[in-house]
């Protein structure tokens, strides 16, 4: 008797997610493709999901965990909010939610997600956590995850400044996104952009057939490391 063949491996899915804080809120950042292996089963997917009023939950890895996962601490948060009495002047803390999100993955090791929460609350004004896989959460100025994150850590690393205004940041999200997309085959579609602060939530969305979406072969800094890489031999 021959022993069953071992299951098939998970298919590989990928996404891009960034987040930046700068001078007075944040912003967040996704591409919107949802891919199974080589199969692109949704282009226009959003992956910036509400977790309160002021705090938003940017999901990669597997959509039916991270969804799971965003639902839950969207309940728990809500009754975290009626339990204390929060008023609209006195919302939940954004790192109230991602402790909550840090639970359930800790908590549940067999999920597959890598998540970002982020958002503004008036005692630490704008705030961005890394909540890898595992169960951990780390406070970042910025943060990146996916599969498309390996090709713009440097982008990030040499680009980002403290103290951004709020066009610029959302200019580096943007970019970033589009760089990602343009190396990264699970990573595509449109850039979606929330920027959360004092004055509340903006939403934007940039297809690349607007005139706003980066063109990241006219970008100094993507066009001089391509030309370097080429230069050593390396394909790309």
């Amino acid at each position: 008797m021959h022993p069953p063949p071992p299951p098939p491996p998970a298919p590989h899915t990928g996404t891009t997610i960034v987040a930046v804080e700068y001078e007075g809120g944040v912003v967040l950042g996704a591409d919107s493709r949802v891919s199974t292996g080589t199969y692109v089963s949704n282009r226009a997917s959003d992956k910036i999901t509400p977790l309160s009023e002021s705090i938003y939950l940017l999901r990669s890895g597997s959509a039916a965990d991270t969804q799971a996962v965003s639902d839950y601490v969207r309940y728990f948060a809500e009754q975290h909010e009626q339990q204390l009495q929060y008023s609209p002047d006195e919302p939940v803390k954004v790192l109230t939610v991602a402790n909550l999100v840090k639970m359930m993955n800790y908590q549940n090791k067999h999920l597959v997600g890598a998540m970002i929460v982020a958002g503004w609350d008036p005692v630490e004004k704008g705030q961005v956590y890394g909540c890898p896989i595992g169960g951990t959460i780390v406070r970042e100025k910025w943060t990146i995850d996916g599969s498309g994150s390996t090709f713009i850590w440097g982008y990030m690393d040499s680009q980002f400044k403290e103290g951004m205004s709020r066009e610029d940041a959302e200019k580096l999200v943007a970019n970033a996104l589009a760089g990602a997309m343009a190396k990264d085959g699970s990573s595509g579609g449109v850039i979606r952009l929330v920027t959360i602060d004092e004055a509340g939530v903006t939403r934007r969305m940039i297809d690349e057939n607007d005139g706003d979406f980066p063109d990241m072969g006219k970008d100094a800094w993507f066009g001089q490391r391509l030309e370097m890489l080429q230069t050593y031999g390396v394909r790309v």
